[in-house]
């Protein structure tokens, strides 16, 4: 097995994962993308990994006309983010981690109940998520007319701008809620 072959971006065919993209490779393994089983960590010295079609991938400013390296984690990135169910990885900001929210009822007589930052913040990506998956699937219907899906559009942008108040739980501004005056498209 020529181990040469065997780069970034080689599309290879593995007996029981099945067809998939080496993403990464070390001098003992590689890691290969399979569509229908996810990330694996194959050994080099695997011989039933089979080579497909080679890596047309360049190192960064490469002068042959193949892909650059950042250009397929790109592609990948997006790829992942549209069409897969992999929940992109969101990190609770450092000052809220082991936090407690209390909801203090008007009524004294009544206990306050303790939420859990995580817990709370947990229930907020999640909920992203499902608006994220929602507008695909507005996108990619087939009954909605145009005009149908850009109404449906507005009202889940309204949806991410009512949801900017918990923007302070993010580690990250990038993963922030934006309403339509956040919008730069």
């Amino acid at each position: 097995m020529d181990n040469n072959q065997f780069r970034i971006g080689a599309k290879v065919e593995h007996p029981k994962f099945g067809v998939g993209i080496i993403t990464n490779t070390t001098l003992t393994s590689y890691t290969v993308f399979f569509i229908n089983k996810g990330e694996k960590d194959i050994a080099a010295s695997f011989e039933g990994l089979e080579l497909i079609s080679p890596s047309n991938v360049t190192d960064e400013g490469g002068s042959n006309a193949g892909i650059s390296l950042t250009d397929l984690e790109k592609v990948f990135a997006n790829v992942l983010r549209r069409y897969a169910d992999f929940p992109e990885i969101v990190e609770l900001g450092d000052r809220w981690k082991k936090g407690i929210m209390i909801l203090k009822p008007g009524d004294s007589n009544l206990k306050p109940k303790e939420i859990p930052v995580e817990t709370f913040f947990h229930k907020i990506v999640l909920l992203r998520d499902r608006l994220r998956v929602l507008e695909q699937r507005i996108n990619s219907n087939k009954v909605l007319t145009d005009e149908e899906k850009v109404d449906l559009q507005q009202y889940i942008t309204r949806c991410y701008g009512s949801l900017t108040t918990f923007n302070v739980l993010f580690k990250h501004k990038q993963q922030y809620f934006s309403g339509e005056k956040g919008q730069t498209e």
